[in-house]
């Protein structure tokens, strides 16, 4: 009897198991078709690429950090994704403009969130177009000729892109619930003026001019993203200094002040986001990629947080072009390449 008691023990302890692995299986399996329904919202675009430097690449997948090589240098550990904020495109335009130009670079190798802004009147060659600012490349092409153009100049690979359009970083940020951020009284200012020149609110002074942590709408937060400052001639009433260089800080900033936000959601709250923001964003992340982020975005987002910006401070001059055109003029194109490798690529750096 006992030895029969003990059988059916164990043969329970069996089913037991065998159930809760099939509970475990079945919710893995409704989270994975949760997952692939949101990945889809996401619009997919793939690009062509013709850059004769990213053809004689190795591959994608294999490290190359060689400074005298004559390919794209690469980090199979680490992935670029270069992120464009879109301007309203207009009638008889095929692309908007895009004076925002960031790689976010996920470092698997050092654990680490890398951010580099590329500023848009830095004077490049654009492939097959001559000389031109970077954010032409974009105009020009889209996000194939603006990707071939960086990839060219510095010589870097970028596996991937995504493109936001200023409405959608409106509603993004909305969704998101708006994004408290530490504001100069300047700041505050030029947001309230924008907003309000631009017929968005009927109140001059929307928010109190002061310094310090403000929370900011979607609408805000753009003009905040937009701020290089402001002088007008038809608007002499109004004056805040200001250039790109701010501008692209403050667009970095304004990304590591949400990354710092996500760090306490779950994944089940980052599934749910992106359900809602991906129908927003255009890019060539493939399914089983953006299947990997989300699953890894817990990890990602506790990586040490660094950033870039090119041009480096001791390494341009102020120009312009023959139209009279204000440029940023790069004084020194190995040293300028060379640290963003470092920067990138850290030790594996060769011949540096």
């Amino acid at each position: 009897m006992k030895h029969k008691k003990a059988k059916k023990k164990a043969f329970g302890a069996k089913k037991a198991i065998a159930l809760t692995g099939c509970i475990i299986a079945i919710i893995a399996g409704v989270c994975l078709v949760l997952v692939y329904s949101v990945i889809s919202s996401v619009n997919y675009k793939s690009i062509d690429d013709n850059n004769n430097n990213k053809n004689n690449n190795t591959s994608s997948g294999e490290l190359n950090t060689d400074l005298a090589s004559d390919k794209l240098l690469n980090d199979p550990k680490i992935l670029n994704i270069m992120l464009f904020g879109e301007d309203h495109i207009l009638q008889g335009e095929d692309h908007g403009r895009s004076d925002t130009m960031i790689m976010l670079s996920i470092d698997n190798r050092h654990k680490k969130l890398k951010m580099t802004s590329f500023m848009r009147d830095v004077y490049v060659n654009i492939p097959n177009n001559g000389q031109a600012k970077l954010n032409a490349g974009y105009t020009l092409g889209g996000a194939q000729l603006a990707i071939q153009s960086i990839e060219s100049n510095f010589g870097i690979n970028i596996d991937r892109y995504a493109v936001v359009d200023f409405n959608a970083f409106k509603d993004i940020i909305d969704i998101l619930g708006g994004v408290d951020i530490e504001l100069s009284s300047d700041e505050v200012a030029y947001i309230n003026w924008q907003s309000y020149l631009n017929g968005q609110v009927e109140e001059r002074y929307e928010m109190p001019e002061v310094a310090g942590v403000t929370h900011l709408n979607g609408r805000q937060a753009l003009w905040y993203a937009r701020d290089r400052g402001y002088e007008e001639e038809e608007h002499p009433e109004f004056v805040v200094s200001g250039n790109d260089f701010d501008r692209t800080q403050r667009q970095r900033k304004l990304l590591e002040t949400l990354v710092n936000e996500f760090k306490t959601a779950d994944i089940g709250e980052i599934i749910q986001i992106v359900s809602k923001v991906g129908p927003m964003i255009t890019t060539n992340l493939k399914k089983d990629e953006i299947t990997s982020l989300v699953a890894n975005s817990l990890t990602y987002l506790n990586y040490e947080f660094e950033e870039y910006r090119i041009p480096d401070d001791d390494l341009f001059r102020y120009g312009k072009t023959e139209d009279l055109q204000d440029i940023v003029v790069i004084t020194d194109w190995y040293e300028q390449r060379k640290r963003l490798a470092l920067f990138l690529f850290e030790s594996s750096v060769q011949n540096s």
